[in-house]
Parts: structure tokens; sequence; C-alpha cells
């Protein structure tokens, strides 16, 4: 089994690269806005319970989106592995999900983090807000604010997956092609 945490700003192409590594490693790709958005739109009690949050202007708490990721990992279990996008975000959703898949007899393999210029990424999600309707796509404020929280909330993986010497980065500026064979270079030698 190979459990991938897929790194990086917004902007960074984490999405785009999701599709072809899941599908080049058949890994089951777990990506939290997608669980958010699916339990919210069925109305599902953790849905629920996390609109309830979301209509406040609050995040969702982290046990919350901690069990809303079990309840998907369950359903999957025959898998040869996941791709987590989106998650974890913080050290302490790191610690829940190292210890979750430990009860599962699994662990993460490798975090795989997308790296580009800041300056870079801010262009490529304003071009981006011009077609996905996004309203935090089109603001560079609130673009910015974004790699501020990603800062202080995220880039401590960083130390958290070097310690267990799982972190790898990888160049995330070229072409698509280009980035998914540096991803899978990495990959590969897990």
């Amino acid at each position: 089994m190979i459990n991938i945490v897929l790194f990086g700003k917004p902007g960074a192409g984490k999405g785009t690269q999701a599709e072809f590594l899941k599908t080049k490693y058949n890994l089951t790709h777990i990506s939290t806005g997608d669980i958010f958005r699916y339990n919210i739109k069925n109305e599902t009690p953790l849905g629920l319970e996390a609109k309830s949050y979301i209509n406040k202007g609050e995040l969702v708490p982290d046990a919350l989106t901690i069990k809303m990721l079990q309840d998907e990992i369950e359903k999957n279990p025959d898998t040869k592995g996941f791709l987590f996008d989106g998650f974890p975000r913080t050290t302490e959703q790191a610690d829940a999900l190292d210890e979750f898949l430990k009860t599962k007899g699994w662990g993460v393999t490798a975090t795989v983090a997308l790296e580009a210029d800041d300056e870079v990424l801010v262009a490529r999600l304003l071009e981006r807000g011009k077609t996905s309707g996004r309203a935090d796509d089109q603001d560079e404020t609130l673009i910015r604010n974004r790699y501020q929280e990603y800062n202080e909330k995220t880039a401590p993986l960083i130390e958290y997956y070097k310690a267990q010497g799982k972190f790898h980065a990888v160049n995330g500026i070229g072409e698509i092609a280009e980035i998914t064979n540096r991803l899978s270079a990495v990959i590969d030698t897990l």
C-alpha cells in the first residue's frame, strides 16, 4: 500500500497532478474539498454539522474534518493506496491521520510537495479566476491571505514530514507533463 500526501500552496497544481497520479498508480484520491461538498450536498449528519460552521464563516473543526476523512477511507478497504489532497493542513491533522492509519496497519508513505514562487502562483490563480468563478481566485489580496495562512498553519508540516524522512520537494513550475514526470520520478523510488 502506498499513501501519498500531495502538498503545496493554492495554485501549485495539486488538483491537476492528482488526476494523473491517481490513474497512474491506481490510488484512491481523497480531496477534503470533494468530501466536504459531497457531505454538504447530500445533507449527511457530518455535512450538516460542517455547514453550520461554514454558514457562520468559521473553519470546520479538525475533529469533524478528520471524521469525514476516516469515513471516506473506510469506504475503500481494498484500495492499493490513497492520494491525500488538501489534507493534512496542520500538524494536528497529520498526527490524527498517522494515528488513524496505524489502526489499519498503514501509514503515510511520503509527502510530495509541489513548490513554486508565490508571484508565479498569484498570477496562475488570477488567470484561473477568470474562468473558475471562484471569488478567492479573483482577488489578489485574498490569494495572498491564503498564502499567509498556508505559511502559518501548513508550512510546519514540511518539518513534520522531514523529521520522518518522508518529505520530497518537486519543482511545480513548467508544463503539466513535465511536472507529472518529476512527481513520478519521486514516487517510483518509494
